[in-house]
C-alpha cells in the first residue's frame, strides 16, 4: 500500500537549517507531484511547497520563498525540503503529500521547532 514516511525534523535555533526527507513507497513515485504541508498548533494545515513530476517545476508559499527548497530524487523515491534561515513562525508539524487515484495521502509528519 502507499506509504509516506517523513524524517529530519528537530529543534533548531532561529537562523538555522534543517533538511526534511520523505520516503515514498507503494506507487510509481516519478509519475506523481509531491507536496510539503505544515500545521502549527491552532492553525490550519498550509501548503508550503510542491514539485511536479517530469520537469520538476516547483512552487512555494510566499512565507518560505527564498528560504526553502523542495527537490526530489526519483531513483530513491524521496522528496526533500531544505529549510534555511528558519524562523520561530516556521514551527509546525511538516507532512509530505501526494494525490494518488484522486485521494490525498499524508505521512505521519515530523516536528520542526525553531526556538532559542
Amino acid at each position: 500500500q502507499l506509504q509516506l514516511v517523513e524524517s529530519g525534523g528537530g529543534l533548531v535555533q532561529p537562523g538555522g537549517s534543517l533538511r526534511l526527507s520523505c520516503a515514498a513507497s507503494g506507487f510509481t513515485f516519478s509519475n506523481y507531484a509531491m507536496r510539503w504541508y505544515r500545521q502549527a498548533p491552532g492553525k490550519e494545515r498550509e501548503l508550503v511547497a510542491d514539485i511536479s513530476n517530469g520537469s520538476g517545476r516547483t512552487n512555494y508559499a510566499d512565507s518560505v520563498k527564498g528560504r526553502f527548497t523542495i527537490s526530489r530524487d526519483n531513483s530513491k523515491n524521496t522528496v526533500y525540503l531544505q529549510m534555511n534561515t528558519l524562523k520561530p513562525e516556521d514551527t509546525a508539524v511538516y507532512y509530505c503529500n501526494t494525490v494518488y487515484r484522486a485521494r490525498g495521502y499524508y505521512g505521519q509528519g515530523t516536528q520542526v521547532t525553531v526556538s532559542s
